[in-house]
């Protein structure tokens, strides 16, 4: 039996999947992922991207900060793709109870996905930092050097930046959706990313799967496993 038939059989078997995805899920969109050959860390910039994207970073060099920001983590005209469809159809069939992403593109939301748990934030979603004022993604984006407030604050995103923490009430609905689930599928992450992958160990459901180009440390405790594109399985499933 092929890996998607048998992956097909799974989701029909159950109704409580949760979707667990990272930079894998969004790179068929064209969007470049952060570890692999061609991904934003083997870039050339003055500094790393893990420097440029951390909390002091953002804090001492706020404009070198949004160079890199607007430059690379600008997905306005991106749209979602095969995996972001596929799971907001199997949302709509009630069988898909959440998607936890580690991304912070906004394609999930995009494909019309209603219970999206977003680890690592949104670009879609910004705050001043003096008032609290919300600005959307196309303000910042098509704003000139740093955004500001109306009342003069500096703009942040809502990205959990390095040295951040997560968002407790985000975190404790994933724990809380993995937990409960029957049928996990871990799709295109590397699993590296901590504390977020630590998450996938409190599945105590039925199946886990894993789809990812490259082996992670939890192949072997899976179920099933898929080295292949994302795009290419689900595009194969009803």
């Amino acid at each position: 039996m092929e890996s998607y038939e048998k992956l097909q059989k799974m989701i029909d078997e159950c109704d409580n999947i949760v979707f667990f995805g990272g930079a894998g899920v969004s790179t068929e969109s064209g969007i470049k992922d952060f570890r692999s050959v061609d991904g934003l860390y083997n870039e050339k910039y003055d500094y790393p991207p893990e420097v440029m994207l951390s909390r002091s970073f953002f804090d001492t060099h706020t404009e070198e900060f949004y160079k890199f920001y607007k430059d690379k983590l600008n997905t306005l005209d991106i749209e979602p793709n095969v995996t972001h469809k596929y799971l907001k159809k199997l949302e709509d069939k009630g069988k898909l109870k959440a998607v936890i992403t580690q991304n912070i593109d906004g394609l999930h939301e995009k494909a019309g996905s209603k219970n999206v748990l977003l680890l690592h934030g949104t670009t879609y979603v910004n705050y001043c930092m003096d008032c609290g004022k919300e600005y959307g993604a196309e303000y910042v984006f098509n704003s000139k050097g740093i955004p500001k407030c109306s009342c003069g604050g500096i703009i942040k995103p809502d990205v959990v930046l390095y040295e951040e923490p997560l968002k407790e009430d985000v975190v404790m609905a994933a724990i809380k959706a993995i937990s409960e689930c029957d049928l996990l599928i871990i799709g295109g992450t590397s699993l590296v990313v901590y504390p977020a992958a630590s998450y996938i160990n409190y599945f105590r459901g039925k199946y886990l799967v894993i789809i990812n180009r490259d082996s992670t440390i939890a192949d072997k405790s899976a179920d099933l496993v898929i080295h292949e594109k994302l795009g290419d399985i689900f595009s194969k499933l009803k």
